[in-house]
């Protein structure tokens, strides 16, 4: 996949700076972007004044990274004598002067670093006579928020077992009988564990994986984070938020629905419907050119237009819609654009979510949520999924 550093390399040159140095694995989502290479230990990106990526990685991971990263060279930590300078200097000023003459060979002397750069490499390698200046703005991180094609689609494959996983869990909880108040399967009750399970067993299958989601039941739906635990209760709200990631290509997906097996109050159902309203108009806010905090007021007018209290409103409330509309989603699950308050100018190509919800421990939380693509004209959604408050058998529609 090209992707275009021309920011980082623009900034490079303003500052007068060699190069731009990344030190940490793949959970750095920058440094998996711009080298187009994951590994669970630790390795090293340079991207130089002229546009060039460099990788500096193990012997234990150079075969593959010849093989898949995008980088105009890749060179193994052995080529300086790695376990010699360890071994004479220990680990830590080992590997600084095997940083320092991989920064050498590539004409190195003044570096950016990232925000999260490791505070102890950065010291030592002004000790060894690097130049090293953070750099403030996040330039990796903007250009990533732009999504080319093969990630848009990669993010909906990843939304497409993210919907299995729902039908699943619609599926279980529409199907589950009512005793005493408790939603029953099987003899047993059902539990936000139980749900849970089923989600993860099917996003294994389909390639996914996810560290946690969200199945939380009545008051426990009331709080935005609260990730559910204990038997779910007829007559209830159910929050269900699931984000998984695809093991493969590293893209998240992110899904909200909201259901009660049962009876709604009218409560419930008119926060059901007035939070579909803001959905929907949020929604029809976005297109290129208008900012994330311009999508945000779309849905706040409605909310506070239907009496309920916003961020917006009363900065200190704890019921109401006391979060942001949405966020980016690409290689971590909250990233820019941010569509809030502070929400900038969408571009063409942001992925973000349309998330509005509305929340109160006596009455439970409600929140919708679809991933859409930023168009010139609007947007693609690229979340098939019915919105119904009432929970469907749908396990076999997907």
């Amino acid at each position: 996949m090209e992707i275009d550093l021309s920011p980082l390399t623009n900034y490079l040159t303003t500052e007068g700076v060699d190069g731009y140095f990344i030190d940490d694995d793949a959970s750095d989502s920058d440094q998996r972007y711009v080298s187009g290479f994951s590994a669970p230990d630790a390795y090293q990106t340079l991207v130089t004044a002229d546009g060039d990526v460099h990788l500096l990685v193990s012997g234990l991971e150079y075969g593959r990274a010849i093989k898949e990263a995008d980088a105009d060279s890749v060179t193994r930590t052995a080529d300086y004598d790695a376990q010699e300078l360890v071994a004479e200097h220990g680990r830590y000023e080992g590997g600084l002067r095997v940083y320092t003459q991989f920064l050498a060979d590539h004409g190195v002397e003044r570096i950016a670093v990232p925000r999260n750069f490791p505070t102890g490499t950065a010291d030592g390698l002004r000790d060894h006579g690097i130049d090293v200046a953070v750099e403030p703005d996040g330039i990796v991180s903007e250009v990533r928020a732009v999504k080319h094609d093969e990630e848009i689609e990669s993010i909906h494959r990843t939304q497409r077992a993210n919907q299995e996983a729902m039908a699943v869990a619609e599926t279980l909880i529409a199907e589950a009988d009512i005793e005493d108040g408790v939603l029953v399967v099987d003899g047993e009750p059902l539990t936000s564990e139980r749900v849970t399970e089923e989600i993860e067993v099917t996003l294994l299958r389909n390639g996914c994986s996810l560290d946690e989601t969200i199945v939380a039941c009545g008051e426990h739906g009331a709080d935005p984070h609260d990730r559910g635990s204990g038997p779910l209760e007829a007559n209830e709200l159910i929050v269900i938020d699931i984000f998984p990631r695809d093991k493969e290509t590293k893209y998240f997906g992110d899904m909200t629905r909201t259901f009660c097996r049962g009876t709604p109050t009218d409560e419930m159902t008119r926060r059901y419907e007035v939070t579909h309203e803001a959905f929907e108009a949020a929604l029809e806010a976005v297109e290129a050119g208008v900012t994330g905090k311009e999508v945000h007021d779309a849905t706040c007018d409605v909310i506070e237009d239907a009496g309920y209290a916003t961020l917006r409103s009363d900065s200190s409330t704890d019921t109401g819609f006391i979060h942001s509309t949405g966020h980016g989603v690409g290689l971590d699950i909250h990233e820019g654009p941010s569509i809030s308050p502070v929400g900038e100018e969408l571009e063409v190509g942001h992925v973000i979510t349309i998330e509005p919800g509305l929340y109160d421990p006596a009455v439970g939380g409600v929140r919708i949520e679809d991933l859409v693509v930023v168009t010139e004209d609007g947007y693609e959604n690229l979340t098939d999924y019915p919105i119904d408050l009432e929970p469907s058998t749908r396990a076999n529609d997907h």
